[in-house]
């Protein structure tokens, strides 16, 4: 299925969104033709996203149930037809944004492909790369349009071959509304967004949801950060009025699903800003990769532990073996159970023994040396860090292998009742159902908070106050140590809740923000439209 192209901009939001949205995007194009002196032939846009329920599972490959969110990342582009100055490079690329003081203006331009030393028509370009440089120790906001840039350019060189030495430059002005920092994946939607750009300024008219996703999890990679597929999954693949059920074993597939509607009172989705910026590209090494890091030692340290005769598979997580991939093998070797034929009975049964194995293997609360694991791997220190925590690399004395595993697999098991619970056919009452759903996020907030120690006191905070005022669940959303939460809430406590937070939370802990600030820190979201291009060369009207 292609990325939807339209000139329709009311396919974008939902109707209550739409005046506040149009201003936004005239505005946008306005800046542009001021900025480049020239109109925007189309506009690039990705949206934000809210974990409903499966955190920090994805980068093992299991499923997770996120929703596409209003806010987003729009890219306004043209391909110039000539250039300000004879010295200025054909492919040259100039990124601006709404915000210059917060967001300089960069302009880079990629060099032409390099071939095998066989020259002219027999020239060997298929290997050959554009060499785009990306300082992922440097926090630089144009690194994610690099970071899009390059998967982009390395899915049109696979398509084109020699066809392509250079790709087009660009004239780009971009619009984000999803905070960085925020648990909301900017970042992803920034990337989404910009690889859609390049894609569209080379030509591909048409350009598949799959393969956007695939590259723009590798292309997220180059910034940092290893991240596991679920955030670009929810920001490309979405459709209005639905979650998405993603998986990504034993490969990328996502189906919409949907909440029940007539419950009395109806379900509010509430998102709360914590404002504690948690932005996972700079801490990384200490949050968000070294999880990445313990979940494939826990799953290489319980092989051994369990005398499996077969290496783990080598597979889509980020460090090429996962826990998921432990599961696997383990029953492969123990029942003869293929993965592709397991149902989802028995998908439950399995988790269950994986939870067991997982407390039975793993006893050291306090955590694993370098020494403890490498000694039970058979391989030397020097050999654990070359394989495992140096690819991106991460500051730990040690490893807590049982938590993080602890963790994923019951998370896992939560996400597979979760999405039963709402696919199945109906045999319970719609609000118990929601009840039902709420618990399972409520589990879900306590494992990260105690188990996987993602949480921070500011979102415990914004949990606890909610649920006392009526909500039925809530959790945080995104990677953690920050950032926002999302809450299931019964239409008639909306207004409570939200009173309750500006009471107790916003107005002791940030009693400087203005009305504004505080009106933003809270909104209510309905599962969004995924990424599309709006074309806007035939003069659209917003």
């Amino acid at each position: 299925m292609s990325v939807p192209v339209t000139a329709d901009f009311t396919e974008v939001y939902p109707a209550d969104a739409l005046p506040e949205q149009r201003k936004r995007w005239s505005t946008l194009l306005s800046k542009f033709e001021d900025h480049y002196h020239q109109q925007a032939q189309f506009i690039s846009r990705s949206p934000g996203r809210v974990n409903l329920i499966g955190e920090h599972i994805d980068y093992s490959l299991y499923p997770c149930i996120p929703m596409a969110i209003t806010a987003d990342v729009l890219l306004a582009c043209s391909v110039p037809k000539s250039h300000p100055s004879p010295s200025e490079a054909p492919n040259t690329t100039t990124i601006a944004n709404v915000d210059p003081d917060k967001f300089p203006e960069r302009s880079f331009a990629v060099p032409a492909r390099q071939s095998s030393s066989k020259s002219g028509d027999d020239a060997e370009w298929d290997d050959a790369e554009w060499d785009i440089q990306i300082d992922a120790s440097s926090h630089e906001w144009s690194n994610y349009f690099k970071a899009g840039l390059k998967g982009a350019a390395g899915l049109l060189q696979r398509k084109r071959g020699k066809d392509l030495q250079v790709p087009n430059g660009m004239n780009i002005l971009v619009d984000g509304t999803v905070p960085a920092g925020g648990g909301l994946s900017s970042s992803a939607a920034f990337v989404c967004a910009s690889a859609l750009a390049v894609l569209r300024a080379n030509g591909e008219e048409s350009v598949d949801k799959r393969e956007l996703v695939e590259l723009a999890i590798v292309s997220e990679r180059a910034v940092g950060v290893n991240s596991g597929g679920m955030d670009q999954a929810a920001s490309v693949l979405s459709n209005r009025n639905a979650a998405l059920h993603i998986s990504f074993h034993p490969r990328l597939d996502a189906s919409p699903i949907t909440f029940p509607t007539h419950i009395e009172p109806p379900l509010v989705f509430l998102i709360a800003q914590s404002l504690v910026t948690s932005n996972k590209h700079v801490t990384a090494p200490v949050c968000y990769n070294l999880r990445v890091v313990e979940c494939t030692l826990a799953a290489q340290y319980l092989a051994k532990k369990l005398s499996l005769r077969t290496p783990l598979p080598k597979d889509a997580s980020p460090l090429g073996s996962s826990l998921r991939g432990l599961q696997d093998t383990f029953f492969a070797e123990e029942r003869g159970a293929k993965s592709n034929e397991v149902d989802e009975a028995s998908f439950a049964t399995q988790l269950g023994q994986m939870i067991y194995l997982s407390k039975r293997h793993l006893q050291q609360e306090d955590g694993y040396t370098r020494e403890d694991i490498a000694e039970v791997l058979n391989i030397s220190v020097d050999e654990l860090d070359a394989q495992y925590t140096t690819k991106v690399p991460v500051r730990a004395d040690r490893f807590k292998l049982r938590q993080r595993a602890m963790h994923v697999y019951t998370e896992a098991l939560r996400v597979h009742q979760f999405a039963a619970l709402l696919t199945k056919p109906a045999s319970e009452q719609p609000k118990d159902v929601i009840l039902k759903l709420a618990e399972l996020v409520n589990d879900t907030q306590d494992s990260c908070r105690d188990v996987y120690e993602c949480s921070c006191p500011e979102l415990d905070q914004l949990c606890m106050i909610a649920r006392n005022h009526g909500a039925w669940g809530g959790r945080l959303t995104g990677a953690g140590w920050g950032g926002c939460s999302v809450h299931l809430v019964p239409e008639n406590r909306v207004d409570e809740v939200k009173s309750a937070w500006r009471k107790e939370f916003y107005n002791v802990r940030y009693p400087d923000l203005s009305e504004q600030e505080l009106q933003n820190a809270v909104v209510e979201t309905k599962p969004g439209q995924g990424s599309l291009i709006l074309d806007v060369r035939g003069g659209t009207t917003l």
